[in-house]
């Protein structure tokens, strides 16, 4: 069940990340799960653990990371596309 919860946290997290910034997520549901993710790896590598906690999660610099990594590759996305 812990699992589950986590991807649902992902999930949430890479959400807000994208509807923050206004911009989609590649990949729907499962990019939300990998930017909420990924983002929660990152915002903890480079803020470390504080706020609120939910599945393992720290919700602050999960957001924050996921917001982070949303945007790059966000910039990404938009110079492929001039490229082609």
């Amino acid at each position: 069940m812990g699992f589950i919860l986590y991807l649902i946290v992902g999930g949430i997290i890479g959400w807000l990340a994208g509807l923050i910034l206004g911009r989609d997520v590649p990949g729907g549901i499962i990019g939300n799960i990998i930017a909420g993710i990924i983002g929660a790896w990152l915002g903890g590598a480079l803020f470390g653990d504080f706020g609120p906690d939910l599945a393992g999660i720290a919700i602050i610099p999960a957001l924050i990371g996921a917001i982070i990594l949303v945007f790059l590759l966000s910039l990404i996305m938009k110079s492929m596309r001039k490229k082609s």
